[in-house]
């Protein structure tokens, strides 16, 4: 049966549809105190597959209560989805003393499942904190999918050299296009400096590619300079759409035509579902 997460409900009903498995009835409830309480009071079955983004502290809790219920319920295996694994930016140590909290989470979703599988993580590396392995799928192809037909003669830029890859799959799902990227220089962990590379955009339309944005600043910043280049329309792309905060509104008057996301975080901007990937990778 297919369990979901309270932030993955659009996502868990679509992988449902493309698996042909029945999701679980789940009760989300709060005792008087605060605490949480997850529950699938119905859930029948050997094989568990839950579905929940770990966009928040709460989220996170939730996931384990969900791995726990299951097996309470008789599940034998159990495989977690993660379309979004939160704290998953924070792979190393970026001061003495702080944690390494993809790590820290990692360790506590691994007690209760069997197989991890994540969407587009923010570093690769990430997948090396679960036990076993996390598995990645690649959703940055979906992203072609919402954009519009008639772009002309479009140059798909990522957010830093390092994230090409991100750009040149959406080009070549797009089917036509040229890459390149913004130059990225990182001062501090939250602080970071991106400027558009020379590439000419005079009046060409300009797709930014990117796995995760949250509040839109650097990249708001970035593309507001193409408006002075004479580019065409600007549209947004990426895997995870967090645009917590102003993140629309900096990126509107930054001159953003549209803002493109999956499901993987449930917002206006998801226009695209993840559940074929992710069916894909549970089937193989």
């Amino acid at each position: 049966m297919i369990v979901s997460g309270s932030t993955s409900q659009s996502l868990a009903a679509t992988l449902s549809r493309e698996l042909e498995k029945p999701l679980a009835a789940v009760s989300y409830d709060r005792f008087p105190d605060g605490e949480r309480l997850a529950s699938v009071p119905d859930f029948e079955g050997e094989r568990a597959i839950l579905v929940a983004s770990t966009t928040s502290s709460d989220a996170h809790l939730e996931l384990l209560q969900l791995q726990d219920a299951v097996r309470e319920a008789g599940a034998e295996h159990v495989t977690t989805v993660l379309p979004y694994m939160g704290y998953g930016r924070q792979d190393a140590a970026f001061e003495s003393g702080q944690p390494i909290s993809a790590r820290a989470v990692a360790r506590a979703i691994s007690t209760g499942t069997d197989r991890v599988l994540t969407v587009t993580p923010h570093e690769e590396a990430v997948c090396d904190f679960f036990e076993p392995t996390a598995e990645s799928i690649d959703a940055a192809g979906r992203l072609a999918e919402p954009l519009p037909t008639d772009l002309e003669d479009p140059v798909f830029l990522s957010p830093d050299a390092g994230a090409i890859d991100l750009a040149e799959t959406v080009r070549d799902a797009y089917g036509a296009g040229e890459t390149d990227y913004f130059e990225k220089v990182r001062h501090t962990g939250t602080d970071v400096e991106i400027t558009p590379s020379d590439v000419a955009v005079a009046g060409r339309d300009v797709v930014v590619v990117d796995d995760i944005i949250a509040t839109g600043s650097t990249m708001s910043e970035a593309i507001a300079v193409l408006g002075n280049r004479d580019v065409g329309r600007v549209f947004v792309s990426c895997v995870h759409p967090l645009l917590v905060r102003d993140a629309y509104t900096k990126l509107a008057r930054a001159g953003v035509e549209a803002i493109y996301g999956t499901d993987t975080i449930e917002r206006e901007a998801s226009a695209v579902s993840v559940a074929p990937a992710i069916a894909e990778s549970l089937t193989e």
